[in-house]
């Protein structure tokens, strides 16, 4: 088991056109958390996952996962390369 916490972070941010200084302002964080967060350098804590999901209007299992999420066009049922 892997101690990784992988999250969609960069993806979800773009796609909204949001900065990491705007999630960060909008999560209560140093916008240097969120680029530690995108790195996977930084887990967060239960609470900063929670409002970090609630500010992008999604279940915290869209946000974070134990498990790479797979790559844009692959079902989940593939192997990433």
């Amino acid at each position: 088991m892997s101690d990784v916490l992988h999250n969609r972070l960069a993806v979800l941010r773009a796609e909204r056109g949001i900065t990491r200084r705007q999630l960060a302002l909008a999560v209560g964080v140093h916008y240097q958390t969120v680029g530690y967060l995108e790195r996977g350098e930084y887990s967060p804590s239960l609470l900063l996952a929670l409002r970090i999901a609630e500010y992008f209007q999604l279940p915290v299992e869209q946000v974070f996962a134990t498990k790479p999420f797979p790559r844009i066009g692959q079902s989940p049922g593939q192997a990433s390369a």
